[in-house]
């Protein structure tokens, strides 16, 4: 790296640090640190989705993956998009109108307490343990690619320091604003990266679909396929993608903070038009390396050895600019909705007096306690092997039963807190049960089907619960009706209403399908 490369990377972390400063200065109230004065616009909210979501073990990960097994790892990117527009259809009205903080506050409104405090535990334990930690490290070793002389354990810390700070002090307005600009500079890399892979791999198009192995170029797999199985797609993919898009706090936080349903559903739309995005700019520049380092043993080097080999000095520095951004927003991000999940859902329904100038010491405070935490954590995961592998996999344990209850919550009037609480038990344990019968080679199915049969599996427990277990008399909870989660649109220009463009994004999903099929 040179001078020209080292100002790109300190004007990036100046631009970052200064909004944060400039944002702190306005912060008056929890309203405020949390759900930035519900006052986001859809432009802030659409770029905050996908900054948020690419991570830097994304990044790496999806490049990594493209050049060893093929494309269909990007089935992950495009069902975001379509998880997104439906959470626009349907699921945004309802949680805009409940004027709920966190999600776990509506599985209390339509259940009852245990299935807000026991899903809000999980959604912290993987968000520290998983989502920050797991980035910080993997985010540290592609770092060191460019820093060798700089340790893991350092980067770590000074990332996670970094970011705890301008979280802690700036809130969610300054996580979305700052993700704002980390999104402009991902996109900006990694699109000029994949301009000079193309050219330089020296062929056309044509010849270079032609000369890749059968199959290379194709987001539907066969069923037998070990990375990406169409069944997998069409039932683990999305239902993994609705826990993550439509039930993950550190994602739906930003929709919570809009100012209005309006801007909330623009903004989930212009998310999902930019996960249409990284197919060709961070999955097909991996295909594309084949040809360029038909060596490399290590598919994870794939994007490292692309920037290094490849770009000139500044376009180095914008790019590892960007790594830094995937980091650091999906760090800001995690802690941010951890925080909030400790404070709304464990310290004030105790303490429903307590000041908002204590309310956001407490906030600040879990900052930076998950921070340390997860700077701490991070770098411990190179001494766990194939036991943080299996830990990742912990979604698709963890996941069907919560999508479930959501779904079954919010579209039907059906059932009540204990069969909540129940289909959540039962379906964890079955999660874990397949995933050591799995592991022992007795079901050797994806975790993705896995993930579709436990949820279909869960979808029977709930009905059969309801069936015999009739409604409480005594029982209090909301209940959402269709004039919820379909309330009726104001009149709107066509170029101002939000279905123009879901429905465009769904042709531009069906013309890729076809193209890479």
């Amino acid at each position: 790296m040179e001078t020209i490369d080292f100002i790109m990377i300190g004007a990036y972390f100046t631009v970052v640090f200064l909004i944060g400063l400039w944002i702190s200065r306005g912060l008056e109230d929890s309203d405020d640190l949390f759900l930035a004065g519900r006052s986001l616009g859809w432009g802030a909210i659409g770029f905050s989705l996908f900054a948020s979501n690419i991570s830097s073990s994304t990044m790496i990960g999806l490049a990594g993956a493209a050049y060893s097994t093929g494309i269909a790892v990007a089935n992950y990117e495009w069902m975001a998009a379509v998880v997104l527009l439906f959470m626009c259809f349907f699921c945004l009205p309802v949680f805009l109108k409940s004027k709920i903080t966190t999600l776990p506050e509506l599985l209390e409104r339509r259940f009852d307490r245990k299935a807000r405090l026991y899903y809000s535990c999980i959604t912290i334990f993987l968000s520290i343990v998983i989502d920050t930690a797991g980035g910080l490290y993997a985010g540290s070793l592609a770092l060191k690619t460019f820093f060798p002389e700089v340790s893991i354990w350092h980067t770590c810390i000074g990332l996670s320091l970094f970011a705890g700070l301008y979280t802690a002090f700036g809130g969610l307005k300054a996580v979305v604003y700052t993700d704002f600009i980390q999104a402009i500079v991902l996109l900006t890399g990694s699109t000029i990266l994949t301009y000079i892979v193309f050219d330089k791999m020296g062929m056309s198009w044509s010849d270079f679909r032609a000369q890749l192995p059968e199959g290379h170029l194709s987001l539907i797999k066969p069923i037998d396929d070990s990375d990406m199985p169409w069944p997998g797609t069409i039932t683990g993919v999305p239902i993994l993608g609705f826990w993550y898009w439509g039930t993950n706090q550190y994602i739906t936080q930003r929709l919570l903070g809009a100012k209005d349903l309006k801007n909330a559903r623009l903004g989930a739309v212009l998310g999902a038009g930019l996960k249409l995005i990284p197919l060709f700019t961070m999955v097909l520049p991996g295909a594309m390396a084949i040809f360029l380092f038909p060596d490399l043993t290590n598919p994870d080097m794939v994007y490292p050895t692309l920037i290094k080999k490849l770009l000139p000095a500044g376009l180095v520095g914008l790019i590892v600019a960007g790594l830094i951004a995937a980091i650091m927003s999906s760090v800001d991000s995690t802690l941010n909705s951890a925080s909030t999940l400790v404070l709304h859902d464990f310290v004030l329904p105790n303490n429903k007096d307590m000041s908002s100038k204590n309310i956001m010491w407490w906030g600040r405070f879990s900052t930076f306690t998950f921070m340390t935490i997860a700077a701490l954590w991070a770098p411990l995961i190179a001494h766990l092997g194939g036991l943080y592998a299996y830990l990742q996999q912990s979604f698709a344990i963890l996941v069907p039963p919560v999508v479930v209850i959501y779904v079954m919550g919010i579209f039907t009037n059906r059932g009540h807190g204990n069969i909540a609480f129940k289909t959540l038990i039962f379906g964890h344990l079955l999660g874990v049960g397949f995933f050591i019968l799995n592991k022992m080679g007795i079901i050797p199915l994806h975790f993705t089907i896995n993930a579709g049969i436990t949820t279909l599996l869960c979808f029977g427990l709930y009905n059969i619960l309801v069936v015999g277990n009739p409604e409480k008399s005594d029982e209090e909870s909301v209940r959402f009706s269709k004039a919820d989660w379909q309330p009726k649109d104001e009149n709107a220009k066509w170029y101002e209403d939000y279905r123009t463009y879901a429905f465009t994004i769904l042709i531009l999903i069906g013309a890729m399908l076809i193209s890479f099929w």
